[in-house]
């Protein structure tokens, strides 16, 4: 089942974070020299679709670098077996998307390392948590606790690790890779449309990922306004069976209810064959565009 640790509270940003990851155009080409096949980084990679990204990526590349993070690195038993398969490629770091100094960390630790980021894939995300939050089929059973904390950790939490990876990733662009910018993929849901809404429902998780949506999207423009070598898409995965699906999957149609390997898949080729033209765009696992 899902659980959620309840983060300290937070502490005051120092404006130092962003001048730690600034780094001069000399260290990114020796990052680009020394990681060929790229820097990718998985928000959310201890267990379901984040740590199925985690697998894939070091599977298909014998040179590039990945970074997974999540709340508990010694609790993740998972991405431990990983570690010890690929020791000097797969670099694992505590981030907790509810409390921004571990997000501020996680962004100097990587600066330390590879000095670039050429992939960001954002995963994290609640549906569900015994006694604390059940998705509504009614109006009657919204709670604000419900709303905000589903905000928080779906929304705001992938917001906050671009704001603090921006840097790495313009650094990165495309370096040591095929394409000729960095990706930022959010992984989202297709019952975050609002023009895709007919059944209604699951207001928090609704909102919440409608909110992704609109801020990644705005994030996207502002990268495009400054021409830095970064495309952010949204991606949809489908239903998967991992535990956040799984109370959930009685009525799924067949042949619906995708594995973990079979979405990543997916979900990378549509990253591998991004365009500078996909910047802001909604995809669903087939590559198909999602209306907003």
């Amino acid at each position: 089942m899902l659980k959620l640790v309840v983060a300290p509270p937070r502490l005051a940003m120092r404006s130092s974070s962003f001048r730690k990851a600034a780094f001069s155009t000399a260290a990114a080409a020796a990052a680009a020299t020394r990681f060929q096949g790229g820097v990718s980084m998985v928000q959310g990679a201890s267990r379901g679709i984040g740590l199925e990204f985690v697998r894939q990526l070091l599977k298909r590349s014998e040179e590039g670098r990945v970074v997974a993070t999540c709340r508990n690195p010694d609790g993740a038993a998972d991405l431990l077996k990983l570690k010890k398969e690929y020791e000097n490629r797969l670099n694992i770091l505590p981030l907790d998307v509810t409390n921004e100094t571990t997000i501020e960390a996680a962004a100097s630790a990587v600066s330390e390392t590879y000095g670039s980021l050429n992939l960001l894939v954002n995963t994290s995300g609640i549906l569900s948590i015994p006694n604390v939050l059940q998705p509504e089929t009614t109006l009657s059973k919204v709670q604000k606790s419900s709303l905000l904390l589903t905000y928080e950790v779906n929304a705001v939490g992938p917001i906050l690790v671009i704001k603090h990876m921006w840097p790495l990733l313009k650094m990165g662009g495309g370096s040591g890779t095929e394409r000729e910018f960095a990706v930022v993929a959010n992984l989202s849901a297709r019952v975050g449309s609002i023009g895709d809404n007919g059944l209604g429902g699951w207001h928090s998780y609704r909102a919440s990922k409608a909110a992704l949506n609109q801020l990644t999207k705005t994030v996207s423009v502002e990268f495009s306004r400054k021409k830095d070598p970064i495309v952010c898409i949204l991606l949809h995965p489908g239903t998967v069976d991992t535990d956040l699906s799984r109370p959930f999957q009685r009525n799924v149609p067949e042949g619906k209810l995708f594995t973990k390997g079979f979405a990543v898949q997916k979900l990378l080729n549509i990253i591998d064959n991004v365009k500078s033209s996909d910047n802001g765009k909604f995809f669903a696992w087939d590559g198909q565009e999602i209306p907003w």
